[in-house]
């Protein structure tokens, strides 16, 4: 008998150590299974292009989910330097980006100049057919651009109408986006006569017409840094995705979108 109540003390003994290496191997399983998401700060006018960028990098790793957060580039920049969990920075402009750098927010060794833009002047697609040319704004009864200290196309505009000796003469005509898609709406809808956004914005749009291209010597130089934030929580995975952004088939991806690749 007693020999018999040893026998299943040890049977029982045994399974409760299967069972627990089992529920324990499980959860490596489970854990390594778990997918990472990444936060990527990008300039709004990057939309279209990152959206195509996305679905081709998560059908090559599955283990990793992107999420955007579109915006003004210094209204991004501002949310990282106040602690926000972002993983990689795409700007439309160097400032913001450098001030990042400046506050030792980027990682050095994934840092990179990748495109390059053209800032455009549009109108209504049924629009007002006086402005037919950058000195014609004076026509517009209201001008929408981006706000300057905020909206990288909208200081790029404020250089152009300064530049052209317009400012004094438009500046109670200015209507204020919040990002240069915005901009891009407010044109769409006719709620403005005009506006300024980049000439990859126009493209993507079948209700605007571009009526100038703005000489690039009106403005700063308008490029799209991008760069691994330090605070990542998931260095490795933003470091593959910055990889990939920066690679031969994405630049020609973004070229498709209007974009040029950067000098």
């Amino acid at each position: 008998m007693r020999k018999m109540a040893w026998l299943v003390a040890v049977v029982l003994l045994f399974g409760l150590y299967g069972c627990d290496s089992g529920s324990k191997e499980g959860a490596g399983q489970t854990k390594s299974a778990d997918k990472v998401e990444l936060t990527i700060s990008a300039a709004a006018s990057l939309q279209e292009a990152l959206e195509e960028a996305k679905t081709a990098f998560e059908r090559k790793h599955p283990n990793i989910r992107i999420q955007y957060n579109f915006g003004a580039s210094g209204a991004l920049q501002k949310q990282i330097s106040e602690g926000a969990p972002v993983d990689l920075f795409f700007s439309a402009a160097a400032e913001p980006f450098e001030e990042l750098k400046k506050e030792g927010l980027i990682d050095s060794k994934h840092e990179k100049t990748v495109l390059a833009n053209e800032l455009v002047l549009i109108v209504p697609k049924q629009g007002e057919e006086a402005i037919q040319s950058l000195d014609d704004i004076t026509r517009a009864k209201r001008i929408a651009i981006g706000i300057p200290e905020s909206v990288p196309a909208g200081m790029y505009a404020k250089q152009t109408l300064e530049k052209a000796g317009l400012w004094e003469q438009v500046k109670a005509k200015l209507v204020y986006a919040k990002d240069v898609r915005q901009v891009l709406t407010y044109v769409e809808t006719g709620n403005v006569d005009a506006g300024f956004v980049y000439r990859t914005d126009a493209l993507a749009s079948e209700n605007v017409n571009i009526v100038a291209a703005v000489p690039s010597g009106m403005h700063d130089p308008i490029v799209y840094p991008l760069g691994v934030v330090k605070t990542s929580k998931h260095l490795k995975e933003a470091q593959q995705f910055y990889s990939y952004l920066t690679s031969g088939p994405a630049l020609q991806m973004f070229e498709e979108h209007g974009f040029r690749r950067a000098r």
